[in-house]
């Protein structure tokens, strides 16, 4: 449930039973934090950026600019404009997917016996469209998400290993680098062997910052970061932002 109003320094409060959803439109420069206090939380995360839906969050180009299919703190999550959406500034578990996406009415309908979004096990990706939909989003708007607190890693011989979580009171930091619309799916991950429908209680909160400028540590990081940093600002000055 929210938090209404939300604790004093932060702008959203709330904890996300398994199996549930939430949304939030964020201004730019906002500390989003997700944390797993059990251990079996699986944040599955869309980006949008406020306003202008069409510029979202492209899982591919995160992972293929940056060379590292494996998020961690110091990385950032692109859209397909090859500007950051978010930086991921701060990181104590380790276990998250770039390359599954969520779970779909089918797959949940197959594995647990019902998939719908108001069933005992929904679907991630039915979530989502129901998020969306409170943002004027509709399901051809939603791209494959990227996931937090449940690790896979890729095989020598390109198959998929689950490795699970990194254990209870673990979290994510990230700093919304556009003003953005958070779409946030906590289910069981697509590759989680365990039989019955296993998802723990999500924590979110968030509260004002600034966003990343020349100087930071992290917009130098890389070349390829710094252009995407770039790239940001230039489209954010042209628009007033900046």
């Amino acid at each position: 449930m929210p938090k209404v109003p939300p604790p004093d320094g932060l702008v959203w409060a709330e904890t996300v039973a398994g199996g549930g959803y939430t949304h939030k439109a964020l201004a730019r420069g906002t500390e989003l934090r997700l944390a797993d206090p059990t251990g079996d939380a699986c944040a599955h995360v869309l980006l949008f950026v406020a306003g202008r839906p069409w510029e979202r969050l492209n899982a591919a180009d995160t992972v293929k600019v940056q060379w590292q299919a494996y998020l961690g703190a110091g990385h950032l999550l692109l859209s397909d404009q090859g500007r950051v959406l978010a930086s991921l500034v701060a990181d104590t578990s380790g276990r998250h997917d770039t390359l599954c996406g969520t779970s779909t009415a089918a797959r949940n309908t197959a594995r647990y016996g019902d998939g719908s979004p108001h069933g005992p096990s929904p679907a991630g990706r039915e979530l989502f469209t129901l998020a969306a939909a409170k943002h004027g989003l509709e399901p051809r708007d939603l791209p494959p998400s990227l996931s937090f607190f449940q690790g896979v890693r890729v095989e020598p011989d390109g198959s998929l290993e689950f490795i699970g979580s990194a254990g209870p009171g673990t979290s994510v930091t990230l700093r919304a680098e556009q003003p953005l619309t958070v779409l946030v799916a906590n289910v069981p991950h697509p590759l989680d062997p365990r039989p019955a429908y296993t998802c723990g209680p999500l924590e979110v909160t968030a509260r004002r910052a600034a966003p990343t400028a020349p100087g930071d540590p992290l917009w130098d990081a890389t070349p390829e970061g710094r252009r995407a940093f770039e790239n940001t600002a230039e489209h954010l000055t042209a628009r007033g932002i900046v």
